[in-house]
């Protein structure tokens, strides 16, 4: 007998059956969280993660698993935190020699207009700048390239990725409630 492909698609994916994953595995759900926001938040490796679409999705299989919200939140948010660090530090160590490695490259202007926003922006370009996609996880680098002073860099580090965290994860937890009121 044959089987559409939607029909082969509709067994292996069936939705009971990952929450019911999830739910076993549920001890791992920060530990991924924190991985994806980490990757999210290195530079480089930014570019080749598309980690924001897959939180907003964990944050859906957070909350119709019925998952703890917390723990997640604090897993996006450390990895967030510890992802813009290293980039900061990567900047900070290597200076404008960075701009010789790959993919930044490719584009030898992107250095220049960086220094040319921390000059305009401060610590201010550090906090707003996670949540503008292609600058995530740029503005880091730049801002260690520009010896943003390491204190002020990390209270605009830390105070971003609370917020952050909470807004790639937070729709879709808390999307189950909202269709069910």
């Amino acid at each position: 007998m044959a089987r559409s492909r939607a029909g082969r698609f509709a067994i292996i994916f069936d939705t009971d059956m990952v929450l019911a994953f999830i739910k076993v595995h549920q001890g791992w759900a920060p530990v991924v969280v924190f991985a994806l926001a980490f990757g999210e938040s290195l530079a480089f490796v930014s570019l080749l993660l598309p980690a924001t679409v897959i939180l907003i999705g964990a944050g859906g299989l957070i909350g119709a698993a019925g998952l703890g919200f917390w723990p997640s939140w604090a897993g996006a948010a450390l990895g967030a935190i510890l992802g813009d660090w290293l980039s900061y530090w990567l900047g900070y160590h290597y200076k404008d020699a960075i701009g010789t490695i790959w993919p930044l490259s490719r584009s030898p202007r992107l250095l220049p207009r960086g220094h040319a926003f921390f000059q305009r922006w401060g610590v201010l370009g550090v906090f707003f700048g996670r949540f503008l996609g292609p600058l995530r996880a740029a503005v880091p680098l730049v801002a260690g390239i520009c010896a943003m002073p390491p204190l002020r860099f990390q209270l605009a580090n830390v105070a971003s990725a609370l917020v952050w965290a909470a807004g790639v994860l937070a729709p879709g937890a808390l999307a189950p409630g909202w269709l069910r009121w």
